[in-house]
């Protein structure tokens, strides 16, 4: 049975990872929530697992559950998801980067490899390159992250450029992102978002659902939802991988319905052509959908190309 809001955040990390439960890191005034494995792995570099948007810690349960026989493996909120609190802030990139260097300098106490799906690959993208004290390697799941036009675009239909520029002034007013943010966050609607992104649709779990409803019933939720959608685009993924100097292993879900894989991974291999990949039989999570898979790859990857 899915934990429900009403369990400490402790418990609700024991229903989802068995031994492993959660703690609290206080950062920049705000709580953050992680988990950690159980027992320590010397020699080997820590693995920090970053999920992606409306995700948590809870979607790295089937990860965590293996990796911790060879790892110590951490996986952590990002602030304004999960269990960690949803602050009234500018959400970006960013922000982001910072808390997960922080994190790693203040809590782990040494460099590890990052491993993020989506926005979180992104984010994890952003510390390995531009904090590379903090990490040893990345490995990214589908990530996001907009690349540097190749070329100039060209200039859209006015009735388009009118209809884009309408969208965005209502996404910027708080009456319209709320009512947005209260037809997504229903559960019938993220089953049935969840069932377009994963190849396998018996991966769709009530408990799956429900991992991603409880935190948008927390206050700020829809504040977060708002300001994410403001967000600036951040760097660019070229410019971030230009700065990369780490082993980098990409896995993509080659059925993702959300990104042209064919066409971003090549642009992937472009930029940072010693780059190791596979692609797999899944959608946009990877590592949820195809956890001994994933969990296979990233382990053979890193004790034969970090360690």
């Amino acid at each position: 049975m899915a934990a429900t809001s009403s369990l400490p955040t402790s418990e609700i990390a024991r229903e989802i990872t068995g031994e492993i439960t959660g703690e609290t890191w206080q950062w920049r005034g705000h709580n953050i929530h992680y988990v950690r494995s159980p027992g320590s792995h010397p020699g080997r570099p820590p693995l920090l697992l970053v999920h992606g948007f409306g995700a948590s810690t809870n979607h790295w349960r089937k990860n965590i559950a293996q990796l911790q026989n060879d790892f110590e493996v951490w996986a952590i909120d990002l602030l304004g998801f999960g269990a960690s609190d949803k602050a009234d802030c500018q959400y970006s990139g960013d922000l982001w980067r910072d808390q997960l260097h922080d994190f790693i300098q203040e809590v782990v106490g040494a460099p590890v490899v990052l491993a993020g799906n989506s926005l979180g690959g992104y984010a994890a993208l952003c510390v390995a390159a531009q904090r590379p004290e903090s990490a040893v390697g990345l490995v990214l799941l589908n990530s996001a992250g907009p690349f540097t036009p190749a070329e100039p675009q060209p200039e859209p239909p006015f009735y388009r450029k009118a209809l884009g520029s309408a969208m965005k002034w209502l996404f910027w007013q708080d009456w319209f992102s709320f009512l947005v943010f209260q037809w997504t966050r229903r559960r019938s609607l993220i089953r049935k978002t969840l069932e377009k992104v994963y190849l396998d649709k018996s991966a769709v779990t009530d408990q799956l659902v429900e991992d991603i409803y409880r935190p948008s019933c927390d206050p700020g939720a829809a504040r977060v939802f708002a300001s994410v959608f403001k967000t600036p685009s951040g760097e660019k993924v070229d410019v971030l991988l230009g700065e990369l100097t780490k082993p980098l292993l990409m896995l993509w879900g080659e059925a993702d319905p959300w990104m042209n894989v064919p066409e971003r991974a090549l642009s992937f291999r472009q930029y940072y052509p010693e780059l190791t990949e596979y692609y797999l039989q899944a959608g946009h999570c990877p590592h949820d959908e195809v956890p001994d898979r994933v969990n296979e790859l990233i382990r053979s990857w890193v004790l034969s190309s970090i360690i």
